[in-house]
């Protein structure tokens, strides 16, 4: 199974995105694929429909049913705040070892590929000792991190790549979802930071619209195929 943990440099780029799209892909390609997206704050039944979790539902044309929700992200919060500070409001917490233990028994699926998507970004706390750079290297799966194109994102993007690199984590790829307001195109900015980080695959995926536009992603399935 080909494993592959999906990061941001930090919340909103477009990490979901690029999880359902490669998930997408990859099924239209007839190869078998799990998304897990174990950990989601900003949840509640009513706001189902436009959650990160009914986003990767649909990906896999998958039944929005209870069961199918628990497998996908069994660690939900109602506040749309980091983990840790979203647990809290409901006097509960994030059980580290659990949420490894998940996304290990996920990885002995007889799935052809495995995509764990994170929350937020690559440094936000899911516990109060412990952050999703933890997790990251906890797991040791090759990560792919989605950034924007947003005005400072190359400096977030080589902040959060040096965090990776300072915990050993095999970087798959950056993937630059674009941003609504970008001041150049996001190619430019592709191509700034390749220089900064040379033999790192780097791809890049337009403002995309419409009621499913990972189904309009440019081909990602590169990706897992390295």
């Amino acid at each position: 199974m080909k494993r592959l943990f999906v990061t941001a440099s930090g919340t909103g780029v477009g990490k979901t995105l690029v999880t359902a799209a490669l998930a997408h892909q990859l099924r239209m390609a007839g190869r078998s694929v799990r998304p897990l997206k174990p950990v989601i704050s900003g949840y509640t039944p009513d706001s189902h429909g436009k959650s990160d979790t009914a986003m990767l539902l649909d990906s896999l044309g998958l039944e929005h049913t209870a069961a199918a929700i628990d497998r996908l992200s069994p660690f939900r919060f109602k506040a749309p705040l980091s983990p840790d500070m979203a647990a809290a409001r409901e006097r509960r917490a994030v059980d580290f070892g659990a949420l490894l233990d998940a996304c290990r028994d996920a990885a002995t699926g007889p799935e052809d590929a495995l995509l764990v998507e994170g929350v937020g970004g690559v440094m936000v706390p899911l516990t109060e000792d412990r952050t999703v750079l933890d997790w990251i290297a906890a797991l040791d799966f090759p990560c792919l991190l989605v950034v924007g194109s947003y005005l400072g994102t190359i400096s977030h993007t080589l902040t959060a790549v040096e965090a990776l690199r300072g915990r050993k984590t095999d970087i798959a790829a950056v993937v630059i979802s674009e941003s609504e307001e970008s001041p150049v195109p996001p190619e430019e900015t592709r191509d700034t930071i390749q220089r900064f980080l040379p033999g790192i695959r780097l791809a890049v995926i337009p403002r995309l619209a419409g009621d499913a536009p990972w189904r309009n992603a440019p081909d990602l399935t590169f990706l897992v195929n390295g």
